[in-house]
């Protein structure tokens, strides 16, 4: 069944009439932005990990915070928007800054929770990058809380993973908190 029957389907199901003016694109409008919406599927993660050795770039602490994120709850299929902010101790090797937000607009792109986006990111920087530590702290609002079920509109959400040095030197995990806080 092609996807635009499956909205008009779906249109139905509400009590809408599909075919009525304001209606009748809707099925072709919301298949093209799922082709926006999910694009995290037709994309992999390794390919944003073109790297450059900086063997003098060691200890320090790389980060980008602030990045502005959208993604599709898969449980509800209503979106949560927030921020993250990513980070990583290099060992020898950095990557473009601009490609921690491409990153992330990856796995966000996908039906998803926050926790795994963060899961993710710290896993495939650990992977590709192989840094001395990984970090990713990601705060949302989520739709399925504000419009439906307890109806709280100002709850925000955080989760954060940690790899690596993060998790074992407590003054890593604590200048990445103090940086991306302030």
């Amino acid at each position: 069944m092609k996807a635009e029957q499956l909205v008009r389907e779906y249109l139905i199901h509400i009590g809408e009439d599909p075919d009525r003016p304001g209606l009748r694109d809707t099925p072709k409008r919301i298949v093209r932005s799922w082709d926006e919406l999910y694009k995290g599927y037709t994309q992999n993660p390794e390919d944003v990990f073109v790297t450059f050795d900086e063997n003098n770039v060691q200890g320090g602490l790389v980060y980008l915070k602030n990045i502005e994120f959208a993604s599709m709850c898969e449980h509800h299929m209503l979106p949560f928007t927030g921020v993250a902010h990513i980070g990583y101790i290099p060992f020898g090797r950095v990557i473009g800054i601009s490609k921690l937000a491409r990153l992330l607009d990856i796995y966000a792109q996908r039906l998803q929770i926050q926790e795994r986006i963060a899961e993710q990111i710290t896993d495939a920087l650990m992977e590709y990058l192989q840094p001395k530590g990984a970090a990713c702290i990601i705060e949302a609002v989520h739709q399925c809380m504000k419009c439906r079920g307890v109806r709280k509109q100002n709850a925000v959400m955080g989760y954060s993973s940690l790899k690596g040095a993060f998790l074992i030197d407590h003054k890593a995990r604590q200048e990445f908190i103090q940086l991306v806080k302030s």
